[in-house]
């Protein structure tokens, strides 16, 4: 009978290669999910076109409100059209070469790398959003396991590394090349389980810590931001003949967009003051918004149309024989029927 390797003795490679050989699928699929990402923006129909309406660099504006962590570099990208283009153009480039290298097992644990850190990313900036299920969060916590499983494994056989391996200069570099590529790394079973152990760890408080802050998956009540529209209200002013106030949509379907019926001002009791009904609303000139990001607020068919991460100024006539001396507020009436509202400053006074 073969005597159990000691904990101490370099794993042999045929321990690599049934766990290469076992990972084939995982390495197939998780490959394909990024190269497509490349096939699905430039191939079947051209993404990358700024003016477009299937512009991705308005999806990546969807990120904004909740990221975690990189709100700033998102916001900083959202409000500098150009750079975010270029952003987006290399960010495809990426997804595309680290989706095929994968596939093709070609330098397979650098590229392993690659999988873990555009997982975070994503689970970072985008692990709120999902309106029937949690499904950017699953995709970017399952994508950064992919990546750690896929780097402890390597390519095997089924692998170009495979073929590399036998050339002279990577035969070489034999230690280098394992870690970058595949093959046996040189370490025991005590160490090599250790990584696999802390990596667990690790990606438990990863998983456990996003859960809760996403969406209260650990403990008290869940909440879901995908499922109904949020507006921020503020800055509101009325000066003269004019309205004028700040929104910013944070939560709601990214598909689909924030539609404004009615905007009046009411005083103290609720009353109405003055409104401006859906046809008014379809109709405002373009000079009445000042959008800030990509995502642009914008008159509809039947109403304002707020996209999620739109934020604006919004200038509206709105001429009241008297402004009364108590609190003023400005109601925003979603075509749902929920309302938002924010005290208005009258005159340059409180």
């Amino acid at each position: 009978m073969k005597e159990e390797p000691s904990h101490h003795s370099v794993l042999q490679p045929d321990a690599f290669r049934w766990a290469a050989v076992i990972a084939l699928p995982l390495r197939l699929v998780v490959g394909w999910t990024y190269f497509s990402a490349f096939w699905r923006r430039l191939v079947l129909e051209n993404k990358l076109i700024p003016d477009d309406p299937g512009y991705i660099g308005v999806k990546f504006n969807h990120f904004l409100p909740n990221a975690l962590g990189i709100k700033p570099a998102i916001e900083y990208l959202v409000t500098h059209p150009s750079e975010l283009w270029w952003f987006m153009v290399v960010f495809t480039v990426i997804e595309c070469l680290v989706g095929l290298m994968l596939m093709l097992g070609l330098l397979t644990r650098l590229v392993s790398v690659g999988v873990f850190f555009l997982a975070l990313g994503i689970l970072l900036g985008s692990g709120w959003l999902g309106t029937t299920c949690l499904d950017e969060w699953q995709i970017g916590i399952l994508g950064m396991c992919a990546g750690l499983l896929l780097f402890l494994t390597g390519g095997g056989s089924c692998s170009l590394d495979s073929k590399l391996v036998r050339l002279s200069c990577c035969e070489r570099r034999s230690s280098l090349f394992a870690w970058v590529a595949s093959g046996p790394l040189p370490l025991g079973y005590r160490k090599m389980a250790r990584i696999s152990i802390w990596g667990a760890v690790f990606m438990m408080l990863v998983t456990l810590g996003t859960n809760q802050f996403f969406h209260g998956g650990v403990w008290g009540p869940l909440h879901n931001k995908s499922v109904n529209p949020l507006l921020e209200v503020s800055g509101a002013s009325l000066s003269g003949q004019e309205l004028r106030f700040n929104v910013f949509r944070t939560e709601g379907v990214d598909t689909y967009g924030s539609f404004l019926v009615r905007i009046r001002l009411t005083d103290g009791q609720g009353n109405t003051l003055w409104k401006m009904e859906a046809d008014e609303l379809s109709s405002l000139p373009p000079s009445a918004i000042e959008n800030d990001y990509l995502a642009r607020i914008k008159p509809g068919a039947f109403g304002l149309v707020v996209p999620l991460g739109a934020k604006a100024g919004v200038t509206l006539p709105a001429a009241l024989p008297v402004i009364p001396e108590g609190p003023v507020s400005v109601v925003l009436t979603d075509v749902s029927g929920k309302e938002w509202s924010a005290p208005v400053r009258k005159d340059g006074g409180v």
